[in-house]
């Protein structure tokens, strides 16, 4: 059954005759005949009594109830299909790890939104290895976060440095000092993330070329909570300047002379697996947003790998 026998056959109705009907739809006389022949031998009954008066048989009258609906629910569809095609519709699901998750994703976001208000978002915050493991079972379009470890079945493409700072309570020695050093940091109680996380793994090696393990340590998971430990004066934490930046009250900001690395958020995708419309378009809007927050790190030295546009 096609829909342009249905809308000849409710067209047929509406205009009472098979000639008016041809006029509206500009077809020829015989095609609506022939449309006709073929819906009803479609559905096994006749649906039109000719006459000098075109009348709805009873199961012509239960059709030509449904049939609007029908047409109504077949346009929304093929409407629906060419919005996705040109990806102006769709349903994208993004994974995203901190501190991008909070402090840049938002903004993103809010403007995709307002431009593409038919595709439909979930996001999914979590660290490199649980989102490398979502996209390899499919359940991730793409992902925004560091670079996991090395996988066959996805890539990485390295986009944002983030730059790192230290976070002291206000009445720290350091709070008011000089140039700080990692040297300087001999002794001290430090707010560690989990041992698999990057930015703890790197944070750890530096602190070991520095200082050996004359350090002491408080397993801490969620990095954007810890500048409210240190505010408990609980300790001091080394982090991407994103998650601890504006200060809270109690707590203080301070730059590592030496520190000139940071952990570099791109996006992962599974290998070889083409995105839908919507998904790439998502995906480019936020590959230029990160792009661009490097411009406002001058004072940092970016890393090579990261292509500025």
């Amino acid at each position: 059954m096609e829909m342009r026998m249905i809308k000849t056959f409710q067209t047929i109705v509406k205009l009472g005759s098979f000639q008016q009907a041809a006029e509206a739809l500009q077809y020829s006389q015989p095609a609506i005949t022939l449309h006709m022949q073929k819906l009803e031998a479609d559905l096994g009954m006749k649906l039109l009594d000719r006459g000098k008066k075109i009348k709805l048989t009873e199961a012509g009258k239960i059709f030509y109830a449904r049939a609007d609906q029908l047409l109504k629910e077949y346009e929304y569809l093929t409407n629906t299909i060419t919005d996705i095609q040109q990806g102006q519709a769709g349903f994208v699901r993004i994974g995203v790890s901190e501190p991008t998750a909070s402090h840049r994703l938002p903004a993103i976001l809010s403007s995709f939104v307002k431009q593409n208000p038919k595709i439909k978002l979930s996001v999914r915050i979590g660290d490199s290895k649980l989102l490398n493991e979502l996209l390899i079972d499919e359940q991730l379009d793409f992902a925004v976060c560091p670079s996991p470890e090395t996988s066959m079945e996805t890539e990485f493409q390295p986009l944002l440095f983030e730059p790192m700072a230290l976070l002291l309570y206000d009445s720290h020695p350091f709070a008011q000092g000089d140039e700080i050093h990692l040297a300087d940091l001999k002794g001290q109680q430090f707010l560690f993330t989990p041992p698999n996380c990057p930015i703890r793994i790197r944070i750890e090696q530096l602190l070991a070329e520095k200082i050996d393990s004359d350090y002491q340590g408080i397993e801490i998971s969620n990095i954007r909570s810890h500048k409210y430990y240190v505010q408990a004066k609980l300790g001091i934490t080394i982090a991407p300047i994103a998650t601890i930046c504006p200060a809270i009250p109690g707590t203080v900001i301070q730059k590592i002379a030496d520190l000139k690395v940071g952990p570099i958020a791109g996006i992962l995708r599974k290998r070889n697996i083409p995105l839908g419309s919507a998904s790439e378009k998502l995906m480019l809007d936020i590959r230029a947003a990160l792009l661009q927050s490097n411009l406002y790190v001058p004072e940092f030295e970016l890393p090579s790998q990261l292509a500025m546009p």
